[in-house]
């Protein structure tokens, strides 16, 4: 019985059990053993067979954002308009083949979009070149999925299923679980919160499903036995997504009005140039890129070529790039706007950056 057999026959047995308190065991290990199963789809151990040919895209820019949807949605339309780059779209299904790459530039910024090949059902087990667009997805910084208003919400269940297959989480963050192996000693389990979807016996059955004997596990927030396995294979990439939702010219206003209000959720007209730049402030705002600029002693900020950092960045970030060999000879830094007390504080090297913030490095 191959992989794909078995994965089917748990989910057969999984929509047959009834939820309730005495199964929640038995349901708990079915589960552990599809994601076990579908880790070995995805990353096969055998070391026969040629290597499946990929998409050679060079990382390029300040980000990398994803656009996947299924075929004929409006992808490439919108690469055509928002970027200088030429990507082949007409009026029938697939008509992208390959991983076309575009640049948007946006508030000093340069985001790399990527028009990938339309996926469709059973993408995850590698249909109609699945596995490379999702393999390309999992390095951008934010999926952007593609919709048409004319269709129902069934498009959008799909993608996600397809990308939680492949070990895609969808805005959402890494369970707060401590998980290490240990060469003896058994299971050590604790727990910080009461608990209330998961418990030691459900943690012990999953781990020996894993042939994992020794080990320490914390929770330190409630979690389901699915975000604790997640921990355990600890390759799950955890990434924002938007959800645009294209030709929303031929459906009504009471519609548009109900899809524009989901979360995460962009409403657009491709063909009629519509709702574009509130996109571009949405993309913006999911990629939490922060624009810091630099000033010299007694001139003023220089407004023009700003320095494009991640959320989270400090000081230290801002000198290594502008030159690697600042931090070692930095001695304070002088830096006005949202991050600071007052204009202007005098920071260290850990001082944590706010957008639009402006910086001078005053070096030893």
């Amino acid at each position: 019985m191959g992989i794909l057999d078995k994965i089917q026959e748990i989910e057969h047995e999984i929509s047959r059990t009834q939820k309730n308190k005495a199964t929640e065991y038995h349901l708990g290990l079915l589960k552990a053993k599809i994601a076990k199963l579908r880790q070995q789809l995805l990353e096969p151990t055998g070391k026969s067979g040629q290597k499946g040919e990929g998409f050679d895209v060079m990382k390029s820019g300040d980000a990398r954002v994803a656009l996947i949807g299924f075929p004929s949605v409006g992808k490439s339309t919108l690469l055509n308009t928002l970027t200088s780059t030429h990507s082949e779209s007409a009026s029938y299904e697939f008509t992208t083949l390959t991983c076309i790459p575009g640049v948007i530039e946006y508030n000093g910024a340069n985001i790399q979009l990527l028009d990938l090949p339309g996926i469709i059902e059973g993408a995850a087990q590698g249909k109609g070149r699945g596995r490379q667009v999702i393999a390309v997805a999992r390095t951008a910084d934010l999926i952007v999925i593609m919709l048409d208003a004319t269709k129902g919400e069934i498009q959008r269940q799909l993608l996600e299923k397809e990308l939680e297959q492949v070990g895609i989480r969808l805005n959402s963050r890494k369970p707060n679980i401590y998980f290490k192996q240990k060469k003896g000693g058994g299971i050590s389990f604790n727990a910080m919160v009461p608990l209330t979807k998961c418990n030691e016996r459900m943690v012990q059955l999953i781990l020996h499903e894993y042939k994992i004997f020794n080990a320490e596990v914390l929770f330190r927030e409630d979690c389901t036995s699915d975000e604790f396995v997640d921990v355990i294979l600890g390759n799950r990439v955890y990434m924002p997504c938007l959800y645009v939702y294209n030709k929303i010219d031929q459906i009504s206003i009471e519609e548009v009005d109900r899809l524009a209000r989901q979360p995460h959720t962009v409403v657009v007209s491709c063909n009629m140039k519509m709702n574009l730049d509130y996109l571009l402030d949405c993309v913006w705002e999911h990629l939490a890129l922060l624009r810091v600029y630099t000033k010299k002693r007694g001139e003023r900020p220089d407004f023009e070529g700003g320095l494009i950092l991640r959320q989270g960045a400090t000081v230290e970030h801002v000198c290594h790039v502008i030159h690697r060999t600042i931090a070692q000879a930095f001695k304070y830094a002088l830096v006005w706007g949202q991050s600071t007390k007052y204009n202007p504080q005098r920071v260290g090297l850990s001082h944590l950056m706010a957008d639009e913030d402006v910086i001078q490095i005053v070096k030893k």
